[in-house]
Order: C-alpha cells, then sequence, then structure tokens
C-alpha cells in the first residue's frame, strides 16, 4: 500500500486579528520566478494562471475588506471580487489620497451588494461616486501620502477585522516597512520575465543579518504554481547558520 499525501496545510487558519487597534492584515503578490511583476511596458496580465488566480479570490473570500491603491485601480480597473471559488463578496476599499479614482471604476459597482470605501485626503473634496460609496478623509504627509499605521487603526475603526491588501508592490512593500503586514503570500510562477518592474522594493539593508526571515509554508497551488505563506510577525533576522 502506497503512502498517503500529507494533506497541504490550510493557509487560512493564520486569519484572525492579533491587536485591538488594527486588522489582521495579508499581503499577496503574484511574481514569476526571477522576481518581476510585470514587463518593461507593465503589463502583468497574467503572470499567475488559474490556480494562483483561484487562490487570490480565495484571500478574498476570508477576509473583510480587501484594500488596493488608486494605482492598481488606474492600471487594472480590477472588480475585486469574488468569482473563483465559492465566498462572500469582501467589502472593497480604495486608497486615494489625491482624488484620482475616476466614478465609473469598477470596484465602485454596487451591484453585488459589497460595501464599497474611498480612503482620500483630508483636504480633498467629496468625489462624485456611485449611490453607496462611502468616503473617508485621513491626514496625508508633506508628500501627500497617509501614514500607512494610521490607515490600518482607521480600517479597524471602519469595522474591518481581517484585511487583504491586494496591490499594488509599491504599498505593499511601504506597508511591510511600517510593520503592519501580518502574512504575506507570495505566488510564484513559472514564467521568466528577464526584465521589467520588481516586486518587493524594502528599504536597504547594509548587511544580511538584517534580512527578514520569517517562517514559512510551502503550499503548491498547482500548474508548477507555488505559494509561499510568510509569517512576518516572527523575525529569525541573524537565525541562519554559522557560514559555510
Amino acid at each position: 500500500m502506497l503512502p498517503s499525501t500529507p494533506a497541504e496545510p490550510n493557509p487560512f487558519r493564520f486569519f484572525r486579528p492579533r491587536r485591538p487597534d488594527r486588522p489582521f492584515i495579508v499581503a499577496q503578490l503574484g511574481q514569476s520566478l526571477d522576481g518581476r511583476i510585470a514587463t518593461v511596458t507593465g503589463d502583468s496580465k497574467y503572470i499567475g494562471s488559474r490556480p494562483s488566480l483561484a487562490h487570490l479570490h480565495a484571500i478574498r473570500a476570508h477576509v473583510d475588506a480587501v484594500v488596493v491603491g488608486i494605482g492598481t485601480v488606474l492600471a487594472d480597473d480590477p472588480r475585486l471580487n469574488v468569482r473563483h471559488c465559492p465566498g462572500p463578496n469582501p467589502a472593497r476599499v480604495v486608497i486615494d489620497a489625491k482624488g484620482r479614482l475616476p466614478a465609473a471604476a469598477q470596484c465602485l459597482d454596487g451591484s453585488d451588494g459589497a460595501r464599497r470605501v474611498v480612503l482620500r485626503g483630508a483636504s480633498m473634496p467629496a468625489g462624485h461616486f456611485p449611490e453607496g460609496v462611502e468616503q473617508h478623509g485621513l491626514p496625508v504627509n508633506a508628500a501627500g501620502r497617509f501614514d500607512l499605521v494610521e490607515l490600518a487603526r482607521a480600517l479597524r475603526r471602519l469595522g474591518f477585522e481581517r484585511v487583504l491588501l491586494e496591490g499594488g508592490a509599491a504599498i505593499i512593500s511601504q506597508a511591510i516597512d511600517a510593520g503592519i503586514v501580518d502574512r504575506l503570500h507570495l505566488m510564484v510562477s513559472p514564467v521568466l520575465i528577464g526584465s521589467g518592474q520588481p516586486g518587493l522594493e524594502l528599504a536597504p539593508i547594509q548587511r544580511l543579518a538584517e534580512a527578514r526571515r520569517p517562517q514559512v509554508e510551502v503550499i503548491m497551488l498547482g500548474a508548477g504554481e507555488v505559494l509561499f505563506d510568510c509569517d512576518l510577525v516572527s523575525d529569525q533576522r541573524g537565525d541562519h547558520g554559522n557560514g559555510a
């Protein structure tokens, strides 16, 4: 009798709040084998195939809200709903400090009954969006950007306990540097792009001992695609052996 294949771990078992002042935040990023998320022209559809797309939708089905930056909306016009797996549609939240969100963006369509929220700079006038879209003003810094720690707290005040930070890569990188991301779902697809936009770009370090070394579970999604489920709360910096 052949030995049974061990079941893949359930990556959603960690989706629970860890702190009272902000939600649990999982960030997801899909990239090529060589760490690219788009070509030199910005083309990113689609690096991943059906397994990674199904996993992304499964994440959406396991959170209260999916959050994207305005750059992702302008580039991809995503719907941000659940279509490739069973489950409820989460609330859709757009980070739009400078008021650039078009009223016709697909994520603002309320026909599915999902909550829709726009976070804009406190000094920006309210946008003219479809009925039912919530608008909340938050302070911005001198560069016109939100403090992401304060933004996370605002998400908790809005009633969200589990949040998916879906993109783009710049906001995810800034959120990791700000210490507000609990887990990173990094999906790697079997494709070599060779040039173009890299994935994460975190604050520079001088020595490898300073590098993040999170605890990681590796899950095979299918079709050669691999999920690296990274616990960013764990910190094993410097704990990587004593040399060759």
